[in-house]
C-alpha cells in the first residue's frame, strides 16, 4: 500500500466524497502509479492481479473528465464477462455519484431492446462485454463520436475466450484521439500487438503479481481420489469453520451435485454457473455478497473481477481448466490487505496440472495429510453452533451513500409520456429544493428512479406524494435498490 492520500491527485470534492464513502483509506499500489498517469491523458498498460485496486484507476478518471451535460457516451468499458460487466458499472456509478455519472452495462443473455431502451437516455459510460457492445454498434444503438476514454479490462480472458476480432472492431469503431487503458494479469504477445496497433506511447505497469498470490493467501494442497472428494470436503469444512467460502468446481454439473449434497446436510450455500438464468445469477451473487449464506458453489464464472468482501476461504474442488484462472480463484479472499486461505483438491493423475500452476505462480503448493473422521468430528458441533447463529447482513457498499441520497420509485415512465424535464420540474418546485439536489434519472416504460441527493430524499418524498407530474397523478415510494 503507498503512502499517498487520494486528495494528492487533485481530483474533485464530489469524487473524493464518494471513494471516501466506499471505504477507500488511500491508494493502493496500483493506483497510486497509475491514477496521476490516467488523469494526465497518458495511454497505461497495467499488469495487476485482481484484487488490486485496479478499477478505481480507470474510473476515477473518467469520471472526472466527464462532462455530465452531455448526453452521448465518453467512456467506452470492455469486459470479459456479464458479472464483471455490471460489478465494473455498479463501481463507476458509486464513484461518479456525487457528480450525477451514469453508467450502464450491456451484455448478451439480456433482451437488447431492454439496454436499446437505457442507451437512449443519457449515458455518460458504457461498460459492455465485446459481442453484445459490437451489436449494439452495428444496430446503431451506440454512439461513439464523444468517446474519450477506451478500457480494456481483464484483456488476457478476453483474449483467451475468443474475443480478440470483436475487440478489435469495437477499437476502429471509437474515435483514434482517445486515452486508452489496458488491464490484464498477464501480458502475452497477442496483448503487446495490441497494444503496440492501438495505443500512443503507453507507460507501462507492474504491480508484483507473484506477491499478491503468495504473502495474504495460506495455501494448502491435499491429494484426494476424485470419488472421495466430497467426504474430504465435509472434514475440511468442519475443521476450518469458514466465515465465508467460496467451492470452485470444473463445470456446472459439479456445481449442482455439490450444492445438493451440501444442501441436503443443511449447509447455509448457494450457486452460481453460466447455465442459470442472468437474473437468478446476480440474485445468488448479491445474496452471497450480503452474507446471507456462507457458502457459495461456483464456476469459474465468479472468479473474475467479482468483488466480495471478507471471504475468508476457497476451495478449489477441481483443479481449473486453465492455469491462471488459480490466481483468479484464490484472489477472492486475502483481499483489502487481510488474510485468507485457500485450499485445493488434486488426483494423482493431474500432478502435471498442479505442477503447472505451481510453475505459473513461482512456488510448490505446500502438500497436507487428509484430516481423519475422528479430527474432523471434534469439530462438528463448533460448525454447526456457527451454522445456527443467525447470518449478520453485511451492508453493502451502496449503503454508505443513503445517509444522504435516497433513491426514488415514481409509478410513471415513458408510456405516460414522463420525460427527465418533467420529474425536474416537479421536484424543484418544491420549497428549498433545487437541481443541485437532483441526481441520476432513469426513466423506463412504466416507472422511473431518481436519486434525490444531499440529504433532502425524505422531503422530496413527501412532497412529491402530494404532487402531480405534468397532471398525471403518481405514486412515490423509496425505491428498493
Amino acid at each position: 500500500m503507498s503512502n499517498m492520500k487520494f486528495e494528492e491527485f487533485n481530483i474533485s470534492e464530489e469524487i473524493l466524497k464518494a471513494i471516501n464513502n466506499l471505504g477507500y483509506k488511500k491508494p493502493s499500489d496500483v493506483q497510486a502509479a497509475a491514477i496521476p498517469l490516467a488523469l494526465k491523458g497518458n495511454d497505461i498498460i497495467v499488469k495487476s492481479q485482481t484484487g488490486s485496486g485496479k478499477t478505481a484507476v480507470f474510473a476515477i478518471p473518467l469520471c472526472e473528465g466527464a462532462d455530465i451535460e452531455e448526453t452521448e457516451p465518453q467512456a467506452l468499458v470492455l469486459t470479459p464477462t456479464r458479472e464483471l460487466a455490471l460489478q465494473v458499472s455498479q463501481d463507476i456509478t458509486n464513484i461518479g455519484r456525487y457528480k450525477k455519472i451514469r453508467a450502464i452495462a450491456v451484455f448478451g443473455k439480456q433482451p437488447i431492446e431492454m439496454q436499446k431502451k437505457q442507451l437512449k437516455q443519457r449515458v455518460h459510460v458504457i461498460v459492455g462485454t465485446p459481442g453484445r457492445t459490437l451489436d449494439h454498434i452495428d444496430r446503431g444503438n451506440i454512439k461513439l463520436d464523444k468517446v474519450k476514454y477506451l478500457i480494456l479490462d481483464e484483456a488476457d480472458e478476453m483474449l483467451s475466450m475468443g474475443f480478440i476480432e470483436q475487440v478489435e472492431e469495437v477499437i476502429k469503431s471509437v474515435p483514434k484521439d482517445r486515452v486508452t487503458m489496458l488491464f490484464s494479469a498477464t501480458i502475452p504477445e497477442s496483448i503487446e500487438a495490441i497494444c503496440a496497433k492501438y495505443m500512443v506511447n503507453p507507460v507501462k505497469i507492474e504491480i508484483n503479481p507473484e506477491k499478491l498470490t503468495v504473502d495474504k493467501i495460506d495455501q494448502v494442497c491435499y491429494e484426494v481420489e476424485e470419488d472421495k472428494k466430497f467426504s474430504v470436503l465435509k472434514k475440511i469444512l468442519y475443521i476450518e469453520n469458514p466465515d465465508s467460502c467460496i467451492v470452485f468446481c470444473r463445470t456446472k454439473e459439479n456445481v449442482d451435485s455439490i450444492t445438493v449434497q451440501m444442501k441436503n446436510r443443511y449447509y447455509s450455500c448457494i450457486k452460481i454457473h453460466g447455465g442459470m438464468l442472468q437474473n437468478d445469477r446476480l440474485d445468488a451473487m448479491e445474496r452471497f455478497k450480503k452474507g446471507e449464506f456462507r457458502f457459495l458453489v461456483a464456476t469459474d464464472v465468479a472468479a473474475r473481477g467479482i468483488d466480495v468482501e471478507n471471504i475468508t476461504h476457497i476451495i478449489n474442488y477441481d483443479l481449473p481448466l486453465e492455469i491462471g484462472n488459480y490466481v483468479h480463484r484464490i484472489g477472492r479472499t486475502g483481499r483489502a490487505g487481510k488474510k485468507g486461505k485457500a485450499i485445493t483438491f488434486s488426483t494423482h493423475y493431474e500432478n502435471k496440472f498442479l505442477k503447472a500452476i505451481e510453475q505459473y505462480i513461482g512456488m510448490e503448493i505446500p502438500k497436507a495429510e487428509i484430516p481423519s473422521k475422528e479430527e474432523s468430528e471434534l469439530c462438528k458441533d463448533a460448525f454447526y453452533e456457527k451454522h445456527d447463529t443467525k447470518p449478520v447482513i453485511k451492508k453493502t457498499k451502496e449503503s454508505n451513500f443513503s445517509k444522504d441520497i435516497m433513491k426514488l420509485y415514481i409509478s410513471a415512465g415513458k408510456k405516460k409520456k414522463i420525460r427527465t424535464v418533467d420529474i425536474v420540474g416537479t421536484i424543484c418546485n418544491i420549497k428549498d429544493v433545487d437541481a443541485d439536489d437532483i441526481g441520476i434519472i432513469n426513466i423506463q416504460d412504466n416507472f422511473s428512479n431518481v436519486d434525490i441527493m444531499n440529504g433532502k430524499g425524505k422531503l422530496v418524498l413527501e412532497a412529491l406524494k402530494k404532487s402531480t407530474i405534468k397532471g398525471k397523478t403518481i405514486r412515490v415510494e423509496k425505491a428498493n435498490k
